[in-house]
């Protein structure tokens, strides 16, 4: 649903990158959890820049609290997500698949999605075990088969310019 990026003020507020829709859809959701299984509810919520938000968590009450929240993943039971249509998807659901080009060939797994400001990215661990970014966009990606288990991806080809 979003990650922690920064305390806000001395009050305890947050800076949240959202990965929702628009950021004040993270509170249509009910609470939020980390990795640690700590339980977050939003007590308020205002707009950031861009997709951030500014929140504020019930008993985070200092600067030094809502510090030790930065970096956390936030994220909600899946049951209470909304029903999806049959070509729609959630990032969580292609973690794993199988990454293929074109003719068939397996290029790896796709291991994680990215955003680090530019747009989204997949992360891909080769059989080899070597990794690599490719853009999660239209030019680059050709089929998503979630029932399949795989995607199908046309990979950038970069000129030898030396």
């Amino acid at each position: 649903m979003g990650a922690v990026i920064a305390a806000h003020g001395i009050k305890g507020e947050v800076r949240v990158k959202t990965f929702t829709q628009s950021p004040d859809a993270l509170t249509a959701y009910g609470p939020l959890a980390t990795k640690s299984g700590r339980v977050l509810s939003i007590a308020s919520l205002k707009p950031g820049k861009g997709d951030e938000a500014i929140v504020q968590f019930e008993g985070v009450v200092d600067r030094n609290a809502a510090e030790r929240l930065k970096g956390e993943q936030l994220s909600v039971s899946r049951d209470v997500l909304p029903e999806l249509e049959p070509d729609e998807f959630y990032y969580a659901d292609l973690v794993g698949l199988r990454v293929e080009d074109a003719d068939g060939n397996e290029l790896g797994r796709l291991t994680a999605m990215h955003n680090f400001g530019a747009g989204d990215i997949i992360e891909i661990a080769a059989p080899d075990g070597a990794t690599g970014l490719v853009p999660f966009n239209a030019e680059t990606i050709r089929e998503i088969d979630v029932a399949g288990g795989r995607i199908v991806i046309d990979p950038p080809r970069y000129e030898d310019k030396r």
